[in-house]
């Protein structure tokens, strides 16, 4: 989660949501990724789908069978659904996101009937540290307006 929070914060420098994300198969990092949708100018540009791009390419193969996924905040829909499709065996994340998050917020979208692959979850991990880095972020945008 460290990492994933050092990702985050490249991408609030970057001024964009401050999410970050790593992939890792054993010991070893293979994807990292942070928000980058605007500057991207890529809506699936999320910390969660640049990370799995980045450790696809790195294995050779876009099923990630047994990986971890960490995050510093809950997921959404989209990036839930590429965890099925990337066969991510455990996701890992710090802070829950309760308007749009789909792991436990809004709905558990790993456990919708008809998907072929199911994860384990495990939240909460350096949670104060993943939300005070999104509510400090938010705050500096609603005060610079």
């Amino acid at each position: 989660m460290t990492e994933a929070l050092e990702l985050a914060r490249r991408a609030r420098d970057a001024s964009e949501v401050p999410i970050g994300a790593i992939v890792a198969i054993g010991d070893a990092i293979v994807g990292r990724g942070f928000n980058q949708p605007l500057s991207a100018r890529d809506p699936t540009a999320h910390a969660e789908i640049v990370a799995i791009r980045a450790a696809a390419r790195h294995v050779g193969n876009y099923r990630l069978t047994g990986a971890t996924l960490c995050v510093t905040v809950e997921p959404c829909l989209m990036c839930v659904g590429a965890l099925v499709h990337a066969r991510i065996g455990t996701l890992v994340f710090g802070a829950t996101e309760p308007r749009m998050g789909a792991v436990t917020s809004t709905v558990r979208g790993g456990e919708l009937p008809g998907h072929n692959h199911r994860f384990e979850i495990v939240s909460g991990i350096l949670e104060g540290e993943c939300r005070a880095l999104m509510q400090e972020f938010f705050k500096e945008r609603r005060f610079s307006r």
